[in-house]
């Protein structure tokens, strides 16, 4: 893998040193029009131009630190003709530095180069379900429930249940969550798909190793300007909450279910008191799940070899193995496996993440380099 990327990154800049001005006259540009009237009135315009801003300044940053790095080459090379003694090594040694630096920023610039994910920035919406397994399913998806709130702690993402339905034994039956931060997208994006358990289960007698499964599903928050829903397109059903909730919860009709009729998508709503909160809460999903589905069809009438996930990741296959015999955690995707299980379930998922990213950056390079 790492080879790869050596080799692509080794390829000519010449072709993308020429965008350089470009690009930094159009973040010039942006960063001009976010105190001009039309965008400041304009609540959607604002974000959407914030949203390109930040997603620009670091590839801006290091064009200039790639153009401050060049130049102080450049003066060293000419003027390291004439000097002599100690005044010849000292440019020599700012040479050899600020050569590196120039090849340290070339490989940056070559991935901050690459198309910008249109779903960078955005907050994330995560279902989790008990699948294979019966009741040791729904115990693992609690675990991967823990897990995921544990990352979110040390990304500093703030996070919101939306819905929570618990089994008999107390594992998760499905839990709906909403995780908010800039970087919450970009790091969970390769987390969509089967996860597998190997263990005893704490119901099994005979010490016998199980193994379940439990889906995660990772969607970008869809906003109402990105996908527009007809209301004429929406049943929407009320009927009265079950399970826990107390007086108030289960004795109206505060329980909210919207099918959208052209797709067959239902979503419903029964942790809150109110029907205009679960209603909000299901519309919030509902878009979601459209605006995916709509992402999935553009990208197989593209290709339809391309994956949405890393190496695959589809719905029919596991993307993920926690084995607890051997305190394994295995990335089916990318061949990655790291003994640090309780790390790893404790919310360090960081070097899974890395791995992922490092192998769908190289890919992209890979596919740059061949058009």
């Amino acid at each position: 893998m790492l080879t790869l990327l050596i080799q692509v990154l080794s390829h000519s800049l010449i072709i993308v040193l020429e965008r350089l001005d470009g690009i930094e006259r159009d973040f010039l540009d942006l960063e001009s029009s976010m105190a001009t009237p039309e965008v400041l009135e304009d609540q959607n315009k604002l974000r959407e131009v914030s949203r390109k801003y930040k997603q620009m300044t670091p590839l801006v940053e290091c064009i200039r630190k790639y153009r401050t790095a060049k130049g102080n080459a450049d003066a060293a090379r000419e003027l390291i003709a004439d000097a002599i003694g100690a005044e010849r090594d000292q440019l020599q040694a700012e040479l050899t530095s600020s050569t590196a630096m120039i090849a340290k920023l070339e490989d940056e610039l070559k991935v901050l180069l690459l198309p910008p994910d249109p779903n960078a920035g955005k907050n994330i919406i995560i279902e989790i379900r008990g699948a294979e397994g019966g009741e040791e399913a729904n115990l693992f998806a609690t675990d991967l429930f823990d897990m995921y709130k544990a990352f979110a702690a040390r990304n500093n993402w703030s996070v919101e249940v939306l819905s929570l339905d618990l089994s008999p034994k107390g594992g998760i039956n499905q839990v709906v969550m909403v995780f908010k931060g800039e970087t919450a997208w970009t790091r969970m994006r390769f987390e969509g798909g089967p996860h597998r358990v190997q263990r005893v289960p704490a119901t099994e007698n005979q010490g016998r190793i199980h193994t379940s499964s439990a889906t995660v599903m990772v969607l970008p928050e869809a906003e109402e300007v990105e996908l527009h829903i007809d209301e004429k397109d929406l049943q929407i059903d009320v009927y009265r909450a079950s399970g826990p909730g107390g007086q108030g919860v289960n004795t109206t009709d505060s329980a909210v279910r919207i099918t959208h009729r052209p797709s067959g998508v239902v979503v419903a709503m029964q942790d809150e008191r109110s029907q205009l909160q679960n209603r909000l809460r299901a519309m919030q999903v509902l878009r979601a799940r459209l605006l995916k589905r709509q992402e999935e069809e553009l990208q197989a009438r593209a290709s339809a070899e391309r994956k949405a996930q890393v190496g695959g990741g589809g719905r029919g296959e596991k993307i993920r193995t926690y084995n607890f015999k051997d305190s394994r955690v295995t990335d089916h995707r990318i061949g990655f496996t790291l003994h640090q299980l309780q790390d790893v379930l404790a919310g360090n998922l960081d070097p899974v993440v890395d791995a992922l990213t490092l192998e769908y950056q190289t890919e992209q390079l890979a596919d740059s380099g061949e058009k």
